[in-house]
């Protein structure tokens, strides 16, 4: 998996936390990870809670060290200071500064990240403006909604231009408009080449962004690839026609199996063949068609059939 250039890599990446006064076998948060993430992708990283998601995410970051196994970031390892300042991050549950107004937080962190105020201030209003969130930037952090301190999250990962993005829960607490904006930036960063890594439990919002998902679970890795590959189609077709008809049991005799209608909706399980047929039964009927769609599994679907075998 990944791109031309591969931005970020893991092989056997394992990491144990000790627990308890007598430091025996301890916690098993990865266990054996094999990743690869290229240039220009939405790389969704999906699992349920104390799967080891946000563990990889900091040795990724060099925030957890003491790991098994090899992990790089643009090539080199997670402690090369350069390569850190190509990343952006929005850690979880951040916290920012109360006292500070958003405009300040725009400053203070363009500049921990070795930028010059004046170049800082520069990039701050444009990218305010993107996230929604110029009008109130001269007000403190501490009046802001959980929304709008997302949103600024949001704007201080970005406002170095880096070319890998970490968002740990980018829309939690953001209200629908404020998720379509997320969503609208970050396919705005990869069309402009950055690199974006979510974490995130919302999988809709995933389905709708990401390039690659991989799916782990007590540390391992249960499966990976593209969401048309973790989204198969389920059988299902779903039909719409114009008028309500009391005979369809009777003119699709034969075809398929689980028909459930619905007034002038069913659903039918097909193969390719009996779906013409199906199609041509209802046309000899005179039955308008006004829309047929294959069903798929959900990611949500596939991820909780996913870890509910895992636990089996």
């Amino acid at each position: 998996m990944g791109g031309e250039e591969t931005i970020l890599k893991t092989r056997g990446l394992k990491k144990r936390f000790k627990t308890g006064l007598i430091r025996r076998k301890g916690f098993k948060a990865l266990d054996g990870i094999d990743l690869e993430v290229g240039r220009g992708q939405i790389f969704g990283l999906l699992g349920p809670n104390g799967a080891g998601k946000t563990t990889m995410v900091k040795i990724l970051l060099d925030l957890v060290r003491n790991f098994d196994g090899h992990a790089e970031v643009f090539g080199k390892p997670p402690s090369d200071p350069t390569t850190r300042r190509r990343i952006g991050y929005l850690p979880e549950a951040h916290r920012m500064p109360e006292y500070l107004t958003g405009w300040q937080v725009m400053l203070l962190f363009g500049m921990l990240a070795g930028h010059p105020k004046r170049e800082v201030e520069k990039r701050a209003a444009p990218i305010l403006e993107r996230v929604g969130m110029l009008k109130d930037c001269r007000r403190k952090v501490r009046e802001y909604s959980k929304g709008m301190q997302q949103r600024l999250g949001l704007a201080q990962a970005m406002i170095h231009d880096p070319d890998l993005i970490f968002l740990d829960e980018p829309t939690d607490g953001v209200d629908p408009i404020g998720r379509a904006k997320i969503r609208e930036m970050v396919v705005e960063l990869r069309e402009r080449g950055s690199t974006i890594f979510i974490n995130s439990h919302l999988l809709n919002e995933v389905e709708m962004i990401c390039d690659q998902v991989v799916i782990i679970h007590q540390g391992r890795i249960l499966r990976e690839g593209t969401i048309d590959e973790l989204t198969p189609r389920t059988g299902i077709t779903h039909f719409e026609i114009r008028q309500t008809p009391e005979d369809l049991p009777e003119l699709l005799s034969g075809l398929g199996s689980d028909l459930h209608q619905a007034g002038h909706r069913f659903e039918l399980s097909v193969s390719d063949p009996e779906l013409d047929e199906t199609i041509d039964r209802l046309r000899r009927a005179n039955y308008t068609i006004t829309s047929i769609s294959q069903r798929r599994l959900s990611l949500e679907e596939s991820f909780i059939d996913l870890v509910k075998e895992d636990r089996q």
